[in-house]
């Protein structure tokens, strides 16, 4: 097992965690508690201000984000306590630094694997460039039945956006009308060549910006992975193992270009909701710990050296390669 950043030091830590009861929430409950972090379940009809009151840091795990992320952000302030969320929500990551830039505590959105993976992975292979021209996001889902919670807060950022698509253009979100072009996009073994959906924007072409300087910011998926999302079928993911991770799998490779000169990055697993609570419970120790504790909006790439990070979540999480 790894040694990761600060476990001794948590033993007596509570974290709070909002939506404990959701599929995601339930998973960053499993993964404190692996840790030696006692958990704080939340749901939506609690006392914010009294539950924070006994908690070291707050996780926010509830969806859609639009009605939550604010709310928690204010309690925490009061509390004087980290914040930390998962929202896949590009509106949501955008406001909460808009708007929490001053904040006295550490506030860090979308730690997650949408949004914090992508970013960690970007900043770790664009390394040392004080600049990059492009970098470019490439998921390869085997499949994707998303949660009641994925689809609710893309039926609400949808409605945000009027409909519209949002792609991360000449250093600034724009949004675009229509459906995105499919072309193909060449991942590494064993994946390979595969049908890919241009222009599927996450919260990383959010997170991203915010400290590593790129103009254009592309991204795809595999458009299997974008069939499912938007099928009928309701059906949400289905527990093949005794910890209750699905049977999906996944790979990102992250491709930073500058000057003709080329990096990449690439990670794989196993269930991107699973996934995402060894990522946000690091973010939360390691900030306990008082590594990347600044004040105010950042996100995990910007507040953690990337390559540490990913590799102490190797290979018991993620294989990096």
């Amino acid at each position: 097992m790894p040694d990761h950043m600060g476990d001794a030091e948590h033993m007596n830590k509570r974290v709070a965690v909002m939506g404990a009861k959701g599929h995601t929430g339930g998973f960053v409950v499993a993964e404190l508690r692996r840790r030696g972090v006692t958990p704080i379940p939340c749901g939506r009809a609690t006392d914010l201000d009294a539950a924070l009151l006994d908690a070291d840091a707050v996780i926010n795990c509830a969806g859609p984000f639009a009605a939550t992320a604010a709310p928690v952000i204010e309690s925490a302030i009061r509390a004087g306590i980290p914040y930390l969320d998962v929202t896949a929500e590009i509106e949501v990551v955008t406001d909460t630094f808009a708007s929490y830039a001053e904040a006295g505590i550490p506030i860090v959105p979308a730690v997650a694997f949408y949004g914090g993976l992508g970013d960690l992975l970007a900043t770790m292979a664009t390394d040392d460039w004080p600049a990059a021209d492009q970098i470019t996001i490439a998921y390869a889902l085997s499949s994707w039945r998303p949660t009641p919670g994925t689809r609710a807060t893309g039926r609400v950022s949808a409605q945000r956006r009027d409909g519209r698509r949002i792609v991360y253009s000449g250093h600034r979100l724009q949004f675009r009308d229509g459906d995105a072009a499919r072309t193909e996009w060449t991942f590494p073994a064993p994946i390979g060549t595969r049908s890919v959906v241009g222009e599927f924007t996450m919260a990383d072409s959010a997170t991203i910006p915010t400290h590593l300087d790129a103009p254009e910011i592309c991204t795809f998926m595999t458009s299997n992975a974008v069939d499912d999302l938007r099928a009928a079928d309701p059906s949400g993911p289905v527990a093949a193992d005794e910890h209750g991770r699905s049977a999906q799998t996944f790979l990102v490779e992250v491709v930073a270009q500058s000057d003709g000169m080329e990096r990449r990055a690439v990670a794989s697993g196993r269930d991107i909701y699973a996934v995402t609570a060894p990522l946000v419970v690091e973010a939360a120790c390691r900030i306990l710990a008082g590594t990347g504790d600044t004040t105010g909006v950042a996100s995990v790439g910007a507040r953690f050296d990337a390559k540490d990070f990913l590799s102490l979540l190797s290979p018991e999480h993620l294989t990096l390669g």
